[in-house]
């Protein structure tokens, strides 16, 4: 798509805001989706003057992680360009990653009698959170010639960075979590998945035993999981492959890291949605592209909170006006993925979208909802489709062909 898209790119002064509501698409609980049951008289407005459809984040039936969910949304084949979670929690929390590194995103967990008892930690405040870490790194500075580099994220989460002392082949980051992603399970050994991955593997595994004796006496947080070993990959920057200078808007470390890795700004943000939406506010003169991220309609979802992940939703919705002020040439309104409460997880199910722009048919869909979005103009489409749209709609892609 994007060797198609860049000989067509155009710039002009047109303003895009790309809205996340992480989790978004959901399932019916007692014949209604979150979406459903959400009082939001400002989204649905919006649908009915909108292009509404619903985008597929990989393939049918393929579930997404977030980082393939947004790289989707991007405008970025998830299948050709695979990244691990690792190296976006990293760079979203602001380390420096080398060719020699691996990168490792870690939760803290609890676990008894060898069984992960909750795998989140009870979900525990930053600021414990930052303090444990701190902890690993004064006790946890090399292993077999490999230095190790810690860094606190929000809640339970933090990253680590193994930086060798020599660069990497491209797949010595081919390693297997260690979470099972579900409670009631023992942890999973570090994997090797090639022969290049052996070394790295052996040194995970001498970290999460010694974090283990190392926080053996935490009443929560008394063991870590690991996901997403990964490797800083190449990959085409956002304003080279779509002409867009652009700014990402997020709390949580590995969405800024995300938007870090296409080259997006991605400055540390903190505080709620309506603190989001004034950073953009000051920032609107500046950029081409906004990409705004709420998080915590995918939290909801992920704990089956079906009315918590509504309530957000709601919160959203009550904020909506503020960003319509602003009148962006294109407003986009999707998730990176569906999170139903009634799986407690990410799922393969389409996620609705919403394209206002002067140049849309709109009128057939009177919701933001899943099944109202099916009769909408953008039918069901690979989310690698969006950006195109996007362009198209603010009038920065020429014709192709003569």
């Amino acid at each position: 798509m994007q060797k198609l898209i860049k000989p067509l790119v155009q710039k002009n002064n047109s303003k895009i805001i790309l809205t996340v509501l992480d989790g978004v698409g959901g399932l019916p609980i007692d014949g209604k989706t979150e979406l459903e049951a959400a009082n939001t008289p400002n989204l649905d407005a919006l649908a009915r003057e909108s292009a509404c459809g619903l985008h597929v984040p990989v393939a049918y039936g393929i579930t997404p992680g977030s980082g393939p969910g947004h790289l989707g949304i991007f405008g970025y084949d998830p299948v050709e360009f695979q990244i691990g979670r690792g190296i976006l929690e990293a760079l979203g929390l602001g380390l420096e990653v080398r060719k020699t590194d691996v990168a490792v995103r870690c939760n803290y967990a609890t676990i008894k009698d060898g069984i992960i008892v909750d795998r989140r930690a009870g979900r525990i405040p930053t600021e414990q959170s930052k303090k444990l870490t701190e902890k690993l790194q004064a006790e946890i500075k090399e292993i077999d010639e490999v230095e190790f580099i810690f860094a606190p994220g929000m809640e339970h989460r933090f990253a680590v960075l193994m930086r060798f002392p020599e660069n990497l082949n491209p797949d010595a980051a081919e390693i297997t979590d260690t979470d099972p992603q579900k409670e009631g399970k023992s942890p999973l050994p570090p994997q090797p998945m090639s022969k290049n991955a052996e070394r790295v593997a052996t040194v995970a595994e001498k970290l999460i035993n010694r974090a283990q004796e190392i926080l053996k006496d935490e009443e929560k947080a008394n063991f870590i999981l690991t996901r997403g070993f990964s490797g800083m990959p190449h990959i085409p920057t956002f304003e080279d492959a779509f002409g867009l200078r652009s700014l990402a808007i997020a709390t949580y470390p590995m969405y800024r890291g995300l938007a870090r890795l296409v080259g997006m700004d991605s400055p540390k943000v903190e505080g709620s949605v309506e603190d989001e939406i004034k950073f953009l506010k000051q920032k609107y003169n500046d950029y081409d592209f906004f990409f705004l991220h709420v998080k915590k309609v995918d939290s909801y979802g992920e704990d089956g909170n079906f009315q918590g992940k509504a309530a957000r939703i709601e919160e959203f919705d009550r904020l909506l006006p503020q960003l319509l002020e602003l009148k962006p040439d294109v407003l986009i309104v999707t998730g990176d993925h569906s999170t139903p409460a009634l799986l407690k997880s990410h799922s393969w199910h389409p996620v609705p979208v919403i394209l206002k722009s002067p140049y849309v048919l709109g009128g057939l869909c009177s919701a933001f909802s899943e099944r109202e979005c099916i009769k909408g103009e953008l039918g069901i489409f690979p989310a690698v489709n969006l950006i195109p749209l996007a362009l198209a709609n603010s009038m920065r892609l020429k014709k192709f062909g003569a």
